[in-house]
């Protein structure tokens, strides 16, 4: 893939704010939660960069490659915590807006799963991540990370 546009270069200062909010947002909440969704709404919009990115920051805070592998399948897979269920069901609901799925079931299962302040933070990051979707979908961009460079994948 190459880069049709280098964001950062075209809009530093705003791109330096918009990192800042992200990494701000992502650390509001539990780091393997936030992996999960940022993978999840990331296979929804088949962001390869993310998808790439993600995985290989979810492997290294711990992640285990069995959770990694079954999150396109969440739902059937028995090793999510109801807390991880309701985070994927809201970050599904969130990402996929225009296919008119109804997102009362995934609000209800938020609300019990998480405060109403953790409930803006987990909204926060499901926005965060489909921003950088779109980013790196609509501009082709691709980070590499220690695995792609040492199999030596070309960007």
């Amino acid at each position: 893939m190459t880069a049709t546009l280098d964001p950062f270069a075209a809009a530093p200062a705003l791109m330096k704010k918009w990192t800042a909010v992200s990494a701000d947002i992502a650390a509001s909440l539990e780091p393997s939660l936030i992996e999960l969704v940022k993978i999840r709404a990331s296979q929804l919009n088949a962001c390869a960069n993310c998808i790439n990115m993600h995985t290989a920051e979810a492997r290294a805070k711990g992640e285990t490659e069995d959770r990694i592998y079954l999150l396109s399948a969440w739902r059937e897979a028995p090793c999510y915590t109801e807390r991880e269920r309701a985070a994927l069901a809201w970050t599904e609901a969130l990402t996929t807006l225009s296919t008119g799925h109804p997102q009362e079931a995934a609000r209800l299962d938020l609300q019990a799963a998480f405060t109403e302040e953790e409930q803006v933070k987990l909204t926060l990051m499901i926005n965060v991540i489909n921003g950088w979707n779109r980013l790196a979908v609509g501009f082709g961009l691709w980070i590499e990370t220690p695995a792609t460079r040492a199999q030596g994948v070309a960007a």
